[in-house]
This record gives C-alpha cells, sequence and structure tokens, in this order.
C-alpha cells in the first residue's frame, strides 16, 4: 500500500463533509492508500491575532510571523485544527494521531527570509516517525509547525509542509482546498484547467492567472514534483466522493506534472 499526502487548506477545513472522512478511512482499510494529513488554518489564525489585535502582514502570499504571533499560531494550528480534524477521523472509523512538525523533530526549518520574520521552510523531514505511524495503521495528522537545530519554532506554510513529506515519501500529493482547482477565465466563465506542466504554471504566474496565496500553493507544488512526486492534485474537498474519484483514476480538480510525464503519457 502506498502512502499519499493530503493537504487541507485552512480555508475549507471547516466546510469538508463528514463523507470525506469516511472516503479516508475506507482509501486506507481497502489498501488503496495510506494517508498522511498535513493541514493549514489560516483562517482561525487571522481570527484569533484579530481578536487580539496583532496585526497580520503577508509578503508574496505568506504571512510575517512575529515573536508575538508564534503562541497564537501553535495554539491555532497544534490545538484546536489538529484535534478537530483527528477527532473527525476517529469518528469516521479511523485511527489517527495529531501531531505537530516539531514534535519527534518532524520538520527541521530553517528561517526562509528575515522579512518573513520567524517563517520557515523545511530543511529536512523525519520520514521515520511518520513510516512508524503508518505501520502501526495510524493516519497521521500534521500541523505545519517546524524547529531548527537550536530550538527555534518556525511557522511554516503548509502547502510547503505537505510537498516536503510527499517528496521524502516519493508519493501523491493532494491540495484539498475551496477551489476546483486551477482555473482561467474564458468568455467571462471560470473553466477548471484540467492538467498542467511546470513550465505552464510559470506561465500562469507571469501573466496574472494565478495570483496571492495559490502562489505558495502551486511552487510548493512544483517543489514536490521536482522531488520526485509525479503528481500533485488540487481538488475541491467539499466535492462528494472526490477522493474516491481520485483513487478511481477519475478526472478530478487539476492535475500538475513534470513536463516530461504529459509528453510519455
Amino acid at each position: 500500500m502506498g502512502n499519499i499526502v493530503i493537504k487541507c487548506g485552512g480555508s475549507v477545513i471547516e466546510e469538508i463533509p463528514p463523507s470525506f472522512y469516511r472516503e479516508l478511512c475506507e482509501i486506507q482499510a481497502a489498501g488503496k492508500f495510506q494517508p498522511i494529513i498535513v493541514h493549514g488554518g489560516g483562517k482561525l489564525i487571522t481570527n484569533l491575532l484579530f481578536q487580539l489585535k496583532i496585526p497580520s502582514v503577508f509578503v508574496k502570499g505568506l504571512r510575517v510571523t512575529t515573536d508575538d504571533m508564534l503562541d497564537v499560531i501553535e495554539m491555532a494550528l497544534s490545538g484546536n485544527v489538529n484535534k478537530s480534524i483527528t477527532r473527525s477521523i476517529i469518528q469516521a472509523g479511523g485511527q489517527a494521531v495529531g501531531i505537530s512538525g516539531i514534535d519527534g523533530g518532524l520538520l527541521e526549518a530553517k528561517q526562509v527570509d528575515p522579512e518573513l520574520g520567524f517563517t520557515g521552510y523545511v530543511k529536512s523531514v523525519n520520514s521515520k516517525l511518520i513510516k512508524q505511524l503508518c505501520d502501526m495503521k495510524y493516519i497521521p495528522v500534521v500541523s505545519p509547525l517546524g524547529m531548527d537545530i537550536k530550538g527555534q519554532r518556525y511557522n511554516i506554510n503548509a502547502d510547503t509542509s505537505a510537498a516536503a513529506i510527499a517528496g521524502e515519501l516519493q508519493c501523491p500529493l493532494l491540495l484539498i482546498s475551496d477551489i476546483p482547482g486551477i482555473y482561467q477565465v474564458i468568455d467571462g466563465e471560470k473553466q477548471t484547467i484540467d492538467s498542467l506542466s511546470i513550465d505552464e504554471l510559470d506561465v500562469l504566474i507571469d501573466n496574472g492567472t494565478i495570483t496571492d496565496g495559490m502562489i505558495p500553493k502551486v511552487n510548493g507544488a512544483k517543489e514536490a514534483l521536482l522531488n520526485g512526486v509525479k503528481e500533485v492534485v488540487i481538488m475541491d474537498g467539499r466535492q462528494e466522493n472526490a477522493l474516491t474519484l481520485y483513487c478511481n483514476q477519475q478526472s478530478i480538480g487539476t492535475k500538475i506534472y513534470k513536463k516530461e510525464e504529459i509528453l510519455n503519457v
């Protein structure tokens, strides 16, 4: 049974139906895939920071993380959101363990840019920990926080965290969002693009089709592909049977490949 990393975006977590978690457990039980969940929590973090009157600043779609924010971010991600997803999987009949990237040194982090404060990127993944949990038939639920060798915490973008884990495990990556995929506007209507190569992604970023928070999402997809992941799919997690459709190799969302993969299809 192969692994599959499923990243659940913070914008859609509250809207994911119970059927999604039932499908997740059924897929694992049927031996189709061993899921690993990585989640965001941007909406909750933004609300908490607003309530606490801590201003948020974004640069290139990434939150600038100050020292004041780290406790709030950790509370939201590793507390509220992580345990909510873990409970949902258990209620659906599965076994799940909620952890953060700090636990067991799962995600070793390094600062992205001083301009982004304590925002980090994944330097290395402790795949042994993930594999041990999977071997015990648990579904790991990972919040995207990491720590460097000096013990400094970092807030890591969930898309790039998921991409790093998928790259380490050499498995498919599903990006669960509140949109049906990458789309372009033709004659005033939004149309989902079925498949794209890495080169085509760069063109869509340059011409403004892909903007804001979608940029780190597709950059994470590119990173995963360059690290050996053959397929990344962006899909709407609110769609009924979304995971089943993917597992049955039916068309859903936007599939992203390395260019040579498309040419060889």
